[in-house]
């Protein structure tokens, strides 16, 4: 019997296996991914397509378009489609990020098929009725409204429109007006330029048999034809970065966001910045944690967060504080950035750093489905999968002198958007 009154050996992680999906090509040439490692009979069917900001022809179209989706076809309205997914025990959604528009479905194996038939249905025949719309429009206002009372996400929303432009795809910000001014006829062209088969990727995950890949082959070999490849366009503004203070009438509490343009995935200096944003603010001990909420304890939750994109990235740090700690809460943040700029990590901290982030990728390939999320990410952001093995042997390798290299380049203040919205700080 094991002694339970000892507690186990610490083992380091040394090594983790990317699960490596099998590709195919469908007969109009839609890629499919598959990853066969579920035990339970569940499918997971993701598609996604180039549709998202980068690819309108009008602000806000993508994410209405995708939206509506799910809201009726020709055969089956919005509430009989509902029903037909819950009497089946299935899930789908239809989510859409700044890069693509998605349609994603859990359904046990027994149900594929059908399942199947009603999402080919769905991406064949949407009618993005007016009713509709004007609802999505009504409740996308309402929801704008409550979204803009809220501090933080006042924050947010002006510190990404600052770094990129009020024109830029990953930078402008939803308003009544251009919610309002999205037609119809917006939806049916963005659907019809984009979701077909040239802008098309499938994946699915779980359980997935041969008989299942043949009938995804021929379902969507038939269901969406070839197209045009979605181009882009990026409209950057370059301004000088500033501080923006945004005055909120009765807040007791300030919402702090500094930040700046950084770089996607696919940069060389990605890696190690994905190491130094979590030694700054990137979990629960970081430097920017146990500054600002342990020693001085100004707020109870700050964070740094590396976001990227397909065709850019930016960096930026979040809190929320009472109105008297909002500028001594900015000079901390930057002070710790200029320890980073300064002075070397030293090797505990590093070792601690480097545990964690390998620990946390172990747990984001637990499983078919965590799985299926990764490898979905290094799809949309056109990455080999062999870019999971450098982030690890950089994780693994990483010295204290190319983290203070890295942060001697990026963590300037002078290139830096501060954002405080909230009461009045002092």
């Amino acid at each position: 019997m094991p002694d339970r009154t000892q507690a186990p050996p610490i083992s380091k992680i040394e090594k983790i296996d990317f699960p490596q999906p099998a590709r195919y090509t469908l007969s109009n040439g839609i890629p499919l991914w598959v990853l066969d490692t579920g035990v339970q009979d569940i499918i997971k069917l993701d598609i996604f397509f180039n549709a998202g900001r980068p690819y309108e022809n009008k602000k806000l179209v993508a994410r209405a378009t995708s939206k509506l989706l799910l809201e009726g076809t020709k055969k089956h309205s919005a509430h009989e489609i509902a029903e037909i997914l819950d009497f089946h025990g299935t899930t789908l959604a239809s989510p859409v990020d700044l890069d693509t528009s998605s349609l994603i479905l859990y359904s046990l194996g027994k149900h594929f098929p059908k399942m199947l038939d009603l999402v080919c249905e769905i991406l064949t025949e949407p009618i993005f009725n007016q009713e509709e719309l004007h609802l999505f429009q009504q409740n996308t206002i309402q929801k704008l409204k409550f979204n803009n009372s809220k501090c933080d996400i006042r924050a947010y929303r002006q510190v990404t429109e600052s770094i990129f432009g009020s024109d830029h795809p990953y930078g402008y910000n939803s308003s009544p007006d251009l919610i309002n001014n999205i037609k119809r006829a917006d939806l049916v062209d963005h659907f019809s330029r984009l979701y077909n088969a040239d802008n098309c990727t499938l994946m699915a995950s779980g359980k997935v048999s041969a008989e299942m890949i043949q009938l995804i082959d021929q379902k969507f070999s038939t269901t969406l034809n070839r197209g045009e490849s979605a181009q882009p366009t990026l409209s950057l503004e370059t301004q000088a970065p500033k501080r923006i203070d945004d005055y909120v009438s009765g807040a007791v509490q300030t919402s702090i966001r500094i930040g700046r343009r950084l770089v996607n995935r696919a940069h060389e200096d990605y890696n190690g910045l994905y190491l130094l944003n979590t030694i700054l603010g990137g979990y629960f001990g970081s430097r920017l944690m146990m500054n600002i909420r342990e020693e001085k304890g100004y707020t109870y939750n700050i964070f740094s967060s590396l976001d990227t994109m397909l065709y850019d990235g930016y960096f930026y740090v979040g809190t929320e504080v009472d109105n008297r700690y909002a500028d001594k809460t900015i000079e901390e943040i930057y002070s710790e950035m200029e320890r980073l700029k300064i002075d070397l990590v030293d090797d505990i901290e590093l070792e601690m750093v480097k545990n964690y982030l390998m620990g946390n990728l172990l747990t984001m390939i637990d499983g078919p489905m965590n799985s299926s999320e990764v490898v979905k990410a290094f799809l949309i952001n056109k990455l080999p999968f062999s870019s999971f093995n450098h982030l690890i042997y950089k994780i693994q390798t990483i010295e204290a002198e190319e983290l203070r290299t890295l942060a001697v380049k990026y963590l300037n203040r002078e290139s830096m958007w501060e954002v405080v919205s909230g009461g009045v700080n002092n």
